[in-house]
């Protein structure tokens, strides 16, 4: 009897010393250097989501127009800027992510499929449970009020769309009308080098090469600023320099072309004042007869003028003149 007595009183103390041991051992990882190590980084990470949520604000700056940009001009800025670089890794690897899971993830069967497997557990679980307990299963588990979306809910939802659809309309506009030179350049190169690529490069690896551009290059720019904005301005000051040089050629050159214009164009201005005075004539030179045509004659072609009185001619047999009527 003892014995039996003591077995139940040995193995309920030896299932609290274990308890106590698997207490003592979580304690022991929840306050070791690893998990501290983790509650840290969980803390600076939701720290970090938390600056990123608070720089959507509307920008002070607005556009060349003078029409405000939207908040997500500040979002993306702050995103991209790597300032809070926890969140803009996990943003870029949630990107990555989606992008292979679209490549290789036939993401519209999968959905079918959880969609008829979760209709078909529905439906079996009502099924027999109203076979079995006369009240069916899915029936219990039904919510007293199906879940609605609010109208504030949906009217935040719709604006942060507008919004994001109006930050890449704002920006497609300012790159096209190179509001920002270096950033309409830096487009012109990424479209050149797409228009190639595209024809080895499926779609996706273009995703996937945009999105690591979009985020390592202000990460390379911020890290290397000074190396970098010092090349920028060698460059900077060489294509000043040139284009100084080419100014004052093409300056030469005009006043050349327009020195040698205005010659042309008096001498050209005299011609025409010439002629216009040679055509217009004065009114005493037009009440003038005009001059008689040359003649080719001499006196040779025409008789001698006679010297002499003409004679009267002497009428021969005839005395006296005989009267017109007869006695």
């Amino acid at each position: 009897m003892s014995d039996s007595a003591a077995e139940p009183t040995a193995n309920g103390s030896s299932a609290e010393s274990l308890k106590g041991n698997a207490q003592a051992a979580y304690n022991q990882i929840a306050s070791g250097p690893v998990a501290q190590n983790v509650k840290d980084q969980g803390a600076k990470t939701s720290a970090e989501f938390s600056n990123l949520a608070n720089a959507r604000q509307t920008p002070s700056n607005p556009a060349a127009t003078g029409q405000p940009l939207t908040h997500y001009h500040s979002f993306f800025s702050e995103l991209l800027s790597w300032n809070n670089p926890r969140a803009s890794s996990i943003a870029y690897a949630s990107i990555v992510s989606l992008i292979f899971m679209v490549r290789y993830l036939d993401v519209v069967r999968y959905t079918f499929k959880l969609t008829y497997m979760a209709l078909g557990i529905t439906v079996l679980a009502e099924a027999a449970g109203k076979a079995i307990l006369g009240n069916g299963l899915a029936t219990q588990l039904r919510p007293r009020k199906y879940y609605t979306v609010p109208r504030e809910t949906l009217d935040a939802l719709i604006g942060d769309v507008h919004e994001l659809v109006n930050f890449f309309v704002i920006e497609a506009q300012r790159i096209l009308f190179a509001e920002n030179v270096s950033a309409s350049a830096v487009a012109a190169v990424g479209a050149f080098l797409s228009y190639f690529l595209v024809k080895i490069v499926p779609y996706w690896g273009l995703a996937l090469i945009a999105t690591t551009a979009v985020f390592f290059a202000p990460l390379v720019y911020s890290t290397n600023q000074e190396l970098i904005d010092h090349y920028l301005k060698q460059v900077s000051d060489i294509i000043n320099s040139q284009t100084e040089q080419l100014r004052q050629v093409a300056s030469k050159h005009t006043s050349q072309a327009t020195e040698l214009t205005k010659q042309y164009m008096g001498d050209y201005t005299a011609k025409a004042q010439q002629m216009l005075r040679g055509r217009s004539a004065s009114p005493e030179v037009a009440s003038k007869p005009a001059p008689a045509p040359e003649s080719h004659l001499n006196e040779s072609h025409f008789p001698e003028v006679p010297k002499e009185e003409f004679k009267k001619p002497e009428h021969v047999g005839q005395s006296e003149e005989e009267p017109l009527i007869a006695a």
